[in-house]
């Protein structure tokens, strides 16, 4: 799987422990961001939530890939939520980009895949909010955990699926379920 990792390895023993042209070298170097993420990658599927699987379309390119959630238990039981992740250049700087691809009725998700998560901004009031210290897997267990433990219905992103599940939440749990059925089997 990691092939950019074997890549890195297979450059560096033909470069040597110094390059003789520079000019060579640039054509073969790595960013920062890639170098990480070689070795992110590799703890994160070591350390998948049993409710997720990640894809990674082009396996040389660690930076795009997909996550599919499938919740055991709560609201959204049943149903497959895929998220797309792209990493960018300044990563760890600066935070993943992440798309819910999956219509859904969530308070912290908006109906065109918009993320309420405080560790994907890159400034937050609380101070939860990115760091360079956080890593893939840390976005990984944050995006299962909206489906349990971090469903926020008193600081939503989607106010009318909040406002909706305080005024009625056997409504709520027919409409969520609605969705699942239409959009994440």
């Amino acid at each position: 799987m990691l092939t950019l990792a074997s890549k890195l390895k297979r450059d560096d023993g033909v470069r040597g422990p110094r390059a003789s042209n520079p000019a060579a070298d640039s054509t073969r170097r790595v960013s920062v961001r890639d170098k990480l993420l070689v070795k992110e990658v590799a703890e994160l599927e070591a350390n998948l939530p049993c409710t997720c699987k990640v894809n990674f379309p082009d396996p040389n390119k660690l930076h795009y890939f997909q996550l599919t959630v499938t919740p055991d238990e709560g609201y959204y039981q049943g149903g497959k939520f895929q998220f797309e992740t792209e990493v960018p250049d300044a990563y760890n700087m600066v935070p993943p980009k992440v798309k819910c691809l999956t219509r859904i009725w969530h308070p912290n998700i908006t109906e065109t895949g918009e993320i309420c998560l405080s560790l994907l901004r890159e400034h937050s009031i609380d101070g939860t909010g990115w760091a360079p210290t956080r890593t893939l897997k840390d976005v990984v267990w944050g995006l299962n955990s909206l489906f349990t433990d971090l469903l926020n219905f008193d600081d939503p992103l989607n106010i009318e699926a909040a406002e909706h599940h305080l005024r009625d939440k056997e409504d709520f749990r027919t409409k969520v379920e609605d969705y699942i059925k239409r959009y994440a089997r």
